[in-house]
């Protein structure tokens, strides 16, 4: 299940509903609005239909490459503060080699291969994320 929107997301939920597959593994991600460096807020802008279209697209891909029972990503979008969940990843598997692989693939993927744009307040100042060389770095190593 791919959700992308600006309601804040409730991981106990998330995680209930991939649990609720009755696979042997389930493997979850969360990622959380930091506040390093002084962020105040933090403003995640999505392409609508484009957005979810590549979403469904590596959760098809992660699902027939490990075999997963399910698969689900929920995004967060609009003005988040530190703390928020932007993301949970989901992933059932009939193992949990499979489910840890594939549920690192989806985070690693969708950092580079989803259209978002992130834009981070500090105090006064309010400037668009540039892609890191990391996320790219981690993305790659899925590519063989």
């Amino acid at each position: 299940m791919i959700t992308v929107g600006a309601a804040p997301i409730d991981a106990g939920i998330e995680c209930a509903a991939i649990s609720a597959t009755g696979a042997g593994g389930i493997a979850t991600f969360v990622g959380l609005v930091r506040a390093d460096d002084g962020v105040a807020t933090l403003e995640l802008e999505h392409y609508p239909g484009a957005t979810e279209a590549a979403l469904a697209m590596l959760a098809a891909r992660a699902v027939e490459r490990w075999g997963l029972i399910d698969a689900r990503i929920t995004h967060r979008v609009g003005v988040m503060v530190p703390g928020d969940i932007v993301v949970f990843v989901g992933t059932a598997a009939a193992h949990r080699a499979a489910a840890l692989e594939a549920c690192a693939f989806l985070i690693d993927r969708l950092k580079t291969d989803a259209p978002f744009w992130k834009k981070e307040t500090r105090g006064d100042d309010a400037s668009w994320v540039e892609p890191r060389g990391s996320d790219d770095a981690a993305a790659a190593r899925w590519s063989h």
